[in-house]
């Protein structure tokens, strides 16, 4: 993917740039296309059930035609960025999101299992929405014993 710590920085920069000017986003990866059109993104929700576990959701986010600039979504405001680096030994045991936030994988994988034991492996350029901001919460682990880079955008 990228090269140098240098370059990869100011690619995510650009990409916090975009976010904060207010002109919407769009994220693709090859895995996030969920028609041949381009005219939704895949995105993986995790959220609170009744029960007080995490559960999974796979959502599409709509796209219109913006003409030449490509498919865009309606504008998500949102309030900041972190960037994210974890190592190869992670391994987070059960706990709710800080607040809900989008989470980019940008490089590696993460796989996240829920409160029914449920696992999904998330790689390079997908998307998560993490709202389980209450009950039992979630596992997130590092997958193959490799580092991960990951953007988050914290929502209101």
């Amino acid at each position: 993917m990228y090269t140098t710590k240098k370059t990869w920085v100011a690619a995510v920069l650009r990409l916090a740039i975009v976010l904060g000017t207010g002109s919407g986003f769009t994220l693709l990866s090859q895995n996030a296309w969920a028609d041949e059109g381009g005219h939704v993104i895949r995105v993986v929700r995790i959220y609170t059930g009744p029960d007080n576990q995490s559960h999974f959701e796979d959502i599409e986010v709509p796209l219109k035609d913006a003409g030449k600039t490509g498919f865009l979504s309606e504008l998500v405001k949102a309030t900041g960025v972190v960037f994210r680096i974890t190592t190869g030994e992670y391994n987070y045991d059960f706990h709710t999101a800080p607040r809900r936030q989008y989470v980019v994988n940008l490089e590696g994988e993460v796989e996240i299992e829920v409160g029914d034991g449920t696992k999904r492996i998330l790689r390079t350029g997908d998307i998560l929405l993490a709202e389980d901001t209450t009950g039992q919460g979630h596992i997130s682990r590092a997958v193959a014993g490799k580092p991960r880079k990951s953007l988050f955008i914290t929502l209101d």
